[in-house]
């Protein structure tokens, strides 16, 4: 089973070719430049290195957030464009459970986390069970602090993923203390490749129903509502 995978959803874009578990190519690169300019590109790009053309896959498994509004938005469209034109499933992974995926190995309660701004970020709690992620807490968008209080309540080690790990890292620190696992290297960086693994337990998606996670408003729905109620209000 030929799987192409797609994550825009944060700053990394990144891109994978599997067949079953075994990685046929996989690109992760990082870029000021816009993720509409560099998908397609890298997609096409993937498919040359492994010699794939897109009629052979059999499935898309896309990462549809929380993460960037924009990014989020590229990688489903593009998604849902291919999977609609050559006429196979579509599947949609968290990108915070991709994400996740990195601490496999683990024994730990895994956090991972993207930055959300104003000190808040999207997050939620995981373990590795049984050979399969299991979500312990649900997805959230949360203050950094609240969310590192209420992991008080779990009096063992957390395993903290984030490309964002230095924007909170003295907080888990002074917060967790010595129940922070924070690790070195490329595990805060997700791989495209794991989405096939993640997808084994999840239904196919109706291609016209995929949307993004984005687990808050938009800031244009945010001012949209403010401006009904003022209107409300006044009117």
């Amino acid at each position: 089973m030929n799987i192409l995978s797609i994550d825009t959803s944060n700053e990394m874009l990144g891109v994978s070719v599997t067949e079953q578990n075994n990685i046929l190519g996989e690109l992760i690169t990082s870029s000021k430049q816009d993720h509409s300019i560099r998908l397609m590109p890298a997609i096409v790009d993937i498919f040359d290195k492994t010699s794939m053309s897109p009629n052979e896959l059999d499935a898309i498994v896309v990462a549809h957030g929380p993460g960037s509004y924009t990014g989020t938005r590229i990688g489903i469209t593009t998604a849902k464009s291919m999977a609609w034109g050559l006429g196979i499933p579509i599947y949609t992974v968290s990108s915070l459970a991709l994400l996740a995926m990195n601490g496999k190995l683990s024994s730990y309660y895994i956090c991972p986390f993207f930055n959300a701004r104003r000190e808040s970020v999207f997050t939620g709690l995981y373990k590795w069970e049984n050979d399969q992620l299991a979500e312990v807490e649900i997805e959230r968008n949360i203050m950094m602090k609240d969310w590192l209080t209420h992991l008080l309540s779990y009096d063992e080690p957390i395993l903290f993923l984030s490309p964002h790990l230095s924007v909170f890292e003295s907080m888990i620190k002074d917060i967790k203390g010595e129940f922070a696992i924070i690790p070195e290297g490329s595990v805060h960086t997700s791989r495209p490749s794991n989405m096939y693994e993640l997808s084994l337990s999840l239904k196919e998606d109706n291609v016209h129903h995929v949307t993004p996670n984005y687990l808050r408003r938009t800031e244009a729905e945010t001012k949209l509502l403010k401006q009904q109620k003022d209107e409300r209000n006044y009117g």
